[in-house]
C-alpha cells in the first residue's frame, strides 16, 4: 500500500472512486494534501475520509532542527521505516529555498562530500520527498508565504533515483498541488549518462546543474569515482541537447579544493572546456568535512580563480555558503546527525 503523496492525481482519483467517493473529491483531497493542510483543516471532507487520509499519509517528522546565525535551518527527518536524512532551509533576499535529499545517503563516492561516507541505504520515494518539503514549509516564520525555490542538492544522486524524482517534480509542479514553477527548481547531478540522456527528453525544464569540480577527466575521476563511467565530453554533449530542448542554460558546479583544482591554469582549462555553451559556473569554496583531509583555498585564491574564469570569457559567480557552523552547507549533509552536532542546542 503506497502512501498518498506517492500517488499521482490519476491514481488517487481511481482509489477514491473505488471507495464510492464522488469524482470531485479527488481534486479536493489532492490539493489539500499537496499544500500541506492538516487533517483537522480539511473541513470540506467527511469524517470517514479524513480518517482514511490520516491512515495513508506519509509519516515524516523533524527529529532535530538546528538554526545557524545566518538563519539557515538544518532538519534531520525521520521517515516511516526509521531511516533518517537531512535537508536545509535557506533564506535569501528573494525568499526561502529548500535543499532536498533524494536518497538516504549516496553511493557516488565523491571524496569531498559527507553524504557518501556511509554509502546509500535506499532511494527516497516521491511521497517522502514531498513530505519533507511540506514539513519544511510548516517551519516558515509568520509572514513567509511559501518555500519558493527548491534545489535537489542534498544527500543522494537524483539521476540514480530518476523514476521517483520525476514523479516528485511533476507532482509539485501541478497548479492544483504545490504549484512550483520549473524555473524555481534546480537539479544537481554528477552526470550519470543514462539518466542524463533520459532526463534531457522528459520535459521537466528545471535548472540542470552538473557537479563538475575538475576541468579534465583524469582529475575528475580522482574526485568523483562515478565519473569513470561518465566521460566529460559525453556529458557536455547531452547538456547541449538539454540547452537546445529547453532554452535554459546549464549550471556547472565547481567545488574549490586547496592544491587540487584551484590553480589559475585550471580555471583557464575550465573556461576552454565550456567555451561556446550557454552555461554558467557556480564556484563553491570547500565546506569542511571532519572525515576528509581536504582544505578550503584562501579567499584570495578563490577570487583569483573566479576572475581567471571571467577574463577567459566564462560566466561565473562565487556562491555564498550558508549554514556551515551547523554542518548544513554544500557537501555536509548526511543520512544521520553528525556527532559534532551533539553539542549544538536545538532551538526549535
Amino acid at each position: 500500500m503506497r502512501n498518498l503523496l506517492s500517488l499521482t492525481y490519476e491514481e488517487l482519483a481511481a482509489e477514491l472512486k473505488a471507495m464510492g467517493q464522488p469524482s470531485f473529491r479527488a481534486g479536493q483531497v489532492f490539493t489539500q494534501l499537496h499544500r500541506g493542510a492538516k487533517i483537522a483543516e480539511m473541513y470540506n471532507l467527511p469524517a470517514s475520509l479524513r480518517v482514511w487520509i490520516g491512515e495513508r499519509r506519509e509519516v515524516c517528522k523533524v527529529e532535530r532542527l538546528l538554526t545557524s546565525e545566518d538563519g539557515t535551518r538544518k532538519m534531520l527527518f525521520e521517515l516511516e521505516d526509521g531511516a533518517r536524512v537531512e535537508g536545509v532551509l535557506m533564506r535569501y533576499h528573494h525568499g526561502a529555498t529548500m535543499c532536498l535529499s533524494t536518497q538516504v545517503g549516496c553511493r557516488m563516492g565523491c571524496v569531498f562530500c559527507a553524504s557518501t561516507i556511509d554509502g546509500c541505504a535506499r532511494n527516497l520515494t516521491c511521497g517522502e520527498m514531498e513530505a519533507m518539503l511540506l514539513e519544511a514549509h510548516a517551519l516558515l516564520d509568520e509572514g513567509e508565504e511559501r518555500i519558493g525555490n527548491l534545489v535537489l542538492m542534498g544527500s543522494g544522486e537524483p539521476l540514480d533515483n530518476l523514476d521517483e524524482v520525476l514523479k516528485f517534480l511533476r507532482s509539485i509542479h501541478r497548479e492544483d498541488g504545490y504549484g512550483m514553477g520549473w524555473r524555481h527548481i534546480s537539479l544537481s547531478t554528477c552526470g550519470l549518462l543514462a539518466g542524463l540522456r533520459r532526463f534531457a527528453v522528459e520535459q521537466c525544464p528545471v535548472t540542470l546543474c552538473i557537479s563538475l569540480h575538475a576541468p579534465d577527466d583524469a582529475l575528475r575521476q580522482r574526485l568523483i569515482p562515478a565519473a569513470k563511467a561518465n566521460p566529460l565530453q559525453e556529458i557536455l554533449a547531452v547538456c547541449r541537447e538539454y540547452i537546445k530542448a529547453t532554452g535554459r542554460r546549464v549550471i556547472f558546479e565547481y567545488t574549490l579544493i586547496e592544491g587540487i583544482n584551484d590553480a589559475p591554469e585550471q580555471a583557464k582549462a575550465l573556461a576552454k572546456l565550456l567555451r561556446g555553451m550557454q552555461a554558467h559556473v557556480n564556484l563553491i569554496a570547500l565546506s569542511p568535512v571532519p572525515e576528509r583531509n581536504l582544505r578550503r583555498p584562501s579567499q584570495n585564491r578563490v577570487h583569483a580563480f573566479c576572475e581567471a574564469l571571467k577574463e577567459a570569457g566564462c560566466s561565473a559567480t562565487l556562491r555564498r555558503s550558508l549554514g556551515e557552523e551547523i554542518q548544513g552547507a554544500c557537501g555536509q549533509l548526511r543520512r544521520a546527525a553528525a556527532s559534532a552536532e551533539e553539542a549544538i542546542e536545538t532551538t526549535r
